[in-house]
């Protein structure tokens, strides 16, 4: 059994073909995919999903961090009315991206430290987004006298980042297709870590593993990351699938 923790299914790249990928997932024993949303544009699409696979298409509900623009507190609003109707599967995707543009990095920060009082408040895990941005992202959380459980998402840092991370308690490392690039250095970084720290993503349709680097992402090639880190940890492929998927149930369980 594989999960995937976090994939864009509902993502345009899919309109053509998007029950056959996550049946062709399922077939490869991708047992739940987690969702997380994006903003209020992606909420309707990801809802008809769970409609379709209720027990394996689990959305999240959340403001990812490219979609804080002028018009960030109405997208906040949505947000909040939506974890006021039902429970979702986390709050997520939330952070802060200076990767693009840094226009935003003050609305940035305050959406992402609303969504954590959010996640404390409603009982949920957060799911995080960080590119250019692990100092800021640390400081916010270490300002927390409580912390939810959390993934940083697609992580790609160092192991001393790393270290950082997993000394906040309850988080986990997501690690995707870029542990199979080729000079990446993530795979020193896992040969590092505890098993028991890490879930597997996709986050389709980004960043595909080899030998699909540069095209689309689907949740179907979960096995070819998890094949990778059984191969740097010489462990194999089932003890990969095992833990990983354990340590994803616990973190998403409210």
């Amino acid at each position: 059994m594989f999960i995937d923790t976090h994939t864009h299914l509902y993502s345009e790249e899919f309109n053509a073909d998007r029950i056959e990928k996550i049946n062709e997932a399922i077939s490869k024993s991708v047992t739940k995919f987690y969702m997380p949303n994006v903003d209020s544009s992606s909420i309707e699409g990801m809802l008809q999903l769970e409609v379709h696979f209720p027990e394996q298409c689990l959305p999240m509900m959340g403001l990812h961090p490219c979609s804080v623009k002028e018009n960030y507190r109405e997208e906040l609003g949505i947000v909040k009315k939506w974890l006021d109707l039902r429970r979702f599967a986390a709050i997520g995707e939330i952070g802060i991206d200076l990767y693009w543009d840094k226009t935003f990095i003050k609305e940035q920060e305050l959406a992402f430290r609303e969504q954590i009082f959010w996640a404390l408040e409603y009982n949920y895990t957060v799911v995080i987004h960080c590119r250019n941005a692990f100092d800021e992202i640390f400081s916010i959380l270490k300002s927390f006298d409580k912390l939810p459980k959390g993934i940083f998402h697609c992580f790609s840092g160092d192991f001393m980042q790393a270290e950082k991370i997993l000394s906040l308690g309850n988080f986990k490392l997501g690690i995707g297709g870029v542990v199979t690039f080729k000079n990446s250095g993530l795979d020193k970084v896992v040969e590092q870590l505890k098993l028991t720290d890490l879930v597997l993503e996709t986050d389709a349709p980004y960043l595909a593993p080899m030998p699909y680097r540069g095209k689309r992402n689907e949740s179907a090639y979960i096995p070819l990351i998890a094949q990778k880190i059984a191969e740097i940890k010489n462990i194999s492929i089932e003890e990969v699938a095992e833990i990983t998927s354990q340590n994803a149930l616990e973190i998403f369980e409210n």
